[in-house]
């Protein structure tokens, strides 16, 4: 069993870089054999790599807006779509650009690939703000940091892998 944890995030733009805390707290954590937890950063495209050794699963940790108060936790299935469906025109717009920021550019390429994972979670942290420049995350964040971690063990552990809590 192979469980790949993957953490976005910049860390210049306040709560966008959740991501990269989680990664290194996970670490703290000593996660168990079989999961590899990667900060990808803003390189979506390394992700992309790391799936090419194939993976049971994939958890997708950060900063996600959905509207709801900061510091809320999200853990949710990404709907990812299908390249193929686009026309030419359509791959072209939306696929220039080759450093895959975002998760969901990542998934779309790992997808395409044949590579991303059937069993593919997301665990975000609604922020407050990622438009601020500044390593700091707002309170809100900060604070929801345990919640985020309990939730990405504990998919870890629905997923046969023992990792307990710290």
């Amino acid at each position: 069993m192979r469980l790949v944890v993957a953490c976005f995030g910049n860390v210049l733009r306040g709560d966008d870089g959740v991501g990269v805390v989680l990664a290194g707290q996970l670490h703290a954590q000593n996660p168990p054999p079989g999961v590899d937890v990667i900060e990808v950063g803003i390189g979506g495209l390394s992700l992309v790599h790391e799936l090419l050794t194939p993976a049971d699963g994939l958890i997708v940790a950060d900063a996600v807006d959905l509207g709801r108060p900061p510091g809320t936790v999200i853990v949710m299935r990404p709907e990812v779509l299908d390249a193929a469906t686009w026309s030419a025109a359509e791959q072209q717009d939306r696929l220039v650009d080759a450093h895959y920021a975002t998760p969901e550019r990542a998934l779309l390429l790992a997808r395409g690939l044949g590579v991303l994972p059937e069993r593919t979670t997301l665990v975000g942290i609604q922020p407050d703000s990622t438009e601020y420049w500044g390593e700091e995350l707002s309170a809100e964040v900060a604070g929801a940091l345990p919640h985020a971690l309990a939730e990405i063990r504990r998919i870890a552990r629905e997923s046969g892998l023992d990792w307990p809590d710290p």
